[in-house]
């Protein structure tokens, strides 16, 4: 596409000093097309910044309109070898909600994902009977004679020409970039072993082996396989790269889709579409807010765990400021919409968990990173044969001898046993996992998880049950702790406040039989005022309490004692009179203390990122010796945290169990998270902690360690018989000791490397049996 016919959709270059865009992207497969498209667009004059989302198929780009235009970054995208497709609907600007980038997103992955299904149906099934008829060996009538030849050399071509063509093409594109990548090794070997057997077929009489009446050996069954399953692992690619967009899909999709707007006293239902900031909504219990604004009117306890990590709710009143997505709970509020769309909390959350992932560095992969060497110098040496055998001998003889060397070093030289050698010990690894109740999501993740130092610990629900019990009961002498907690029980039943429901419960826990209260005011973030059997009782702060007259210094000692202990504490009053006072709290749970112990007996740093109060986390954190504390901070502050320790220098792990975790989840090397929380972080995290909570978090570490370590050992033998082959298939060793590798013994090296790093690999399943 030429310059001119640049998408429609682009924005017109203006006098702004810089200006961002998002173009979408077709057309890659890797991490090496994202380093070629960020090298040809930062080659663009007037392009300051440029960075490529491979999930999202979105290159985001900062330019000077004064130097560059739109349609220029486009061409600089063709050039490289890719397309920008004209949108059908919004346009892709840097103003571009998360969630229409998810559905272009998803678009491209169902289609890329439908083509590879449809490839690798076609490709198993043509390869199945090329495996069936190469590997007889002559048990089949006819297998090994020329109809038999014939018909592989069909399905071969169908196989090449139809869902191998694709490889071919990538390699080609990467060959006008002067790069090499496994699209190239997957060419070149399947390439080479269907000319030199379909020589063998069409032309059987320019091999030396016609001359003694024995036909020359073909590689069809080859093609096939290579083909097959190279497809299958790209299948399985596009799987991983659906997680991020099903992540974004469910953060935006904590707002609701409608709204009750109020004009004067009408109250009408819109779309979210249409609320503007200045608006007023009425939001009802149970319901979410529709987006960020303050209250008029009412009084509420909001859950904004999703936010802040804080399992208990926050008290509303007018005044108070509230957040889209964000669950109402008790009361009717009446709220001032103060930004919506893209502007509001819940959407910079989806961004920073859109940014983080496609941002973060993928670990290398060893494949993709040593072909661009490896390739180049194994066709160097298999030319180098070829010639050197062809000057020694220059006759048709000559000629298929130097062939057969030819096709002999890259035969052996396929990387094979290093294609296998991580995806092998992944496939073993992430197996083993999933019976150990750890769900992997991928190769990468279980190679990043091996190198991790650093672990940083969400606190509710991760660390903690993420809900209030009743922690404490304290009366004062002239009381009882069952008539005092019988009273309070009795009284919070006309609450909806979920510290009145761990109170309740707490109360029932204990064989208290409650009663409904004959009367009941609850006065919000401040405490309640019931009868009970005709006594009155009040539960509140010490505010709360004075204002009517009741002095509760007698317990404030015993408060911040409970305070500093990790708990929320509340005054009781019985008919004017302090009687004592009662508390909940998240606690740590018995897992938490089992896997910080682990992960200290594995070397790693612990830290803990928590919305909750500084002091509720200390005491949480003193509780478990975890080593370092972040309180007080909000998503944004977690994900700055994990870049910290990430730009230190530490392989970070983050582990979470909620929304409000998924942009560090995102941002860390790896993410893991704790099954039981929200889908949006188990969708986000690299790792899922599917039972035992926490407690299997060291498991998750060490068996990657263990994984990384054969995959190691894989890679070594892996390469040990390309070292050791690639001479002698050359032909190398022949003029001392008349030595010669045909393509057959080759296909065998090349199998037996094989099996052996497959048998390697299946000793991780071992792992953690004696545990």
């Amino acid at each position: 596409m030429s310059t001119a016919s640049a998408p429609a959709f682009l924005p017109e270059p203006s006098a702004a000093a810089a200006r961002r865009i998002d173009l979408p992207v077709e057309g890659m497969t890797c991490a090496a097309c994202v380093r070629r498209i960020e090298r040809a667009l930062l080659a663009t004059e007037g392009v300051h910044e440029a960075k490529v989302n491979l999930v999202t198929r979105t290159a985001t780009i900062t330019y000077d309109p004064a130097a560059s235009d739109p349609n220029a970054l486009v061409t600089a995208i063709e050039r490289a070898g890719y397309t920008v497709p004209q949108p059908a609907a919004a346009p892709a600007t840097s103003a571009a909600a998360p969630i229409e980038r998810t559905h272009a997103a998803d678009a491209s992955l169902d289609h890329e994902r439908r083509g590879l299904r449809r490839d690798f149906a076609l490709a198993l099934g043509l390869s199945v009977p090329l495996l069936v008829l190469g590997m007889s060996h002559g048990r089949f009538p006819g297998a090994d004679g020329p109809l038999g030849r014939f018909v592989q050399l069909a399905l071969a071509t169908a196989v090449i020409l139809g869902p191998g063509r694709r490889f071919f093409r990538l390699a080609w594109a990467a060959h006008r970039h002067h790069a090499a990548d496994m699209n190239t090794l997957v060419g070149l070997g399947t390439g080479a072993a269907w000319v030199y057997s379909a020589i063998a077929v069409l032309a059987p009489g320019l091999f030396p082996h016609a001359a003694h009446g024995q036909r020359p050996h073909v590689y069809f069954e080859a093609v096939g396989a290579i083909v097959s399953f190279v497809l299958l692992g790209k299948l399985l690619e596009t799987r991983a790269k659906k997680r991020l967009t099903d992540a974004v899909r469910g953060l935006v999709a904590l707002q609701p889709n409608t709204t009750r707007r109020l004009r004067g006293d009408v109250e009408e239902e819109i779309p979210l579409s249409q609320l503007a900031p200045g608006d007023l909504v009425r939001v009802r219990p149970g319901e979410r807010l529709p987006s960020d604004g303050d209250v008029v009117s009412g009084a509420s306890a909001v859950d904004e765990s999703m936010l802040t990590g804080e399992s208990l709710p926050v008290d509303k009143t007018a005044g108070s400021a509230v957040f889209g997505g964000t669950l109402n709970q008790s009361g009717q509020l009446t709220v001032r919409i103060t930004k919506t769309g893209a502007e509001t909390t819940l959407a910079q959350i989806a961004v920073a968990v859109e940014e983080a992932q496609g941002s973060k560095a993928p670990i290398a992969r060893l494949a993709d990173t040593v072909s661009g060497v490896f390739v180049p110098v194994v066709l160097g040496i298999a030319t180098v044969a070829f010639a050197a055998w062809l000057f020694v001998d220059p006759s048709a003889t000559g000629l298929a001898a130097a062939v057969e060397r030819f096709v002999a070093v890259l035969v052996i030289a396929c990387p094979c046993a290093l294609g296998l050698a991580t995806p092998a010990a992944v496939a073993v690894g992430t197996g083993r996992g999933a019976e150990l109740g750890v769900l992997v999501k991928g190769g990468t993740a279980l190679e990043a998880a091996s190198r991790v130092d650093t672990v940083i610990l969400d606190k509710t629900g991760t660390v903690t049950a993420g809900r209030p019990t009743l922690s404490a009961v304290q009366p004062l002498p002239s009381f009882n702790d069952i008539e005092l907690l019988h009273l309070v029980g009795s009284a919070e039943l006309g609450s909806e406040h979920p510290v009145a429901k761990a109170l309740v419960d707490g109360a029932r826990a204990r064989g208290l039989a409650l009663v409904a209260p004959e009367e009941f005011r609850a006065d919000a973030g401040r405490g309640v005022i019931a009868r009970v059997a005709g006594r009155e009782v009040r539960i509140g702060t010490t505010r709360y309490l004075a204002e009517h007259g009741i002095d509760a210094s007698p317990l404030e000692e015993a408060a911040d004692a409970l305070a500093q202990g990790g708990n929320t504490p509340s005054f009781v009053a019985i008919e004017g009179k302090l009687a004592g006072l009662v508390a909940v709290a998240d606690l740590p749970t018995a897992e938490a203390k089992e896997a910080v112990a682990g992960l200290h007996a594995l070397g790693v740093h612990i830290a803990m990122a928590t919305g909750d109060r500084e002091a509720t986390a200390r005491a949480v954190a003193r509780s478990l010796g975890i080593d370092e504390l972040h309180a007080d901070v909000r998503p944004e502050d977690k994900a700055r945290i994990v870049s910290e320790a990430r730009a230190n220098g530490r392989v970070v792990a983050m582990v979470g169990d909620g929304i409000n975790d998924a942009p560090a989840l995102a941002g860390a090397h790896v993410g893991i998270a704790v099954a039981s929380g929200t889908d949006i972080a188990v969708a986000t995290a690299d790792i899922a902690l599917l039972r035992g909570g926490i407690a299997s978090l060291p498991t998750a570490l060490g068996l990657a360690r263990a994984t990384l370590h054969t995959i190691r050992r894989n890679l070594f033998w892996a390469f040990a018989y390309n070292v050791l082959g690639i001479p002698i298939a050359a032909g190398a060793l022949y003029p001392l000791t008349g030595w010669l590798l045909s393509p057959v013994l080759a296909s065998a090296a090349m199998s037996l490397s094989s099996v052996s790093v497959l048998l390697s690999s299946l000793r991780l399943r071992a792992y953690g049996a004696n545990k």
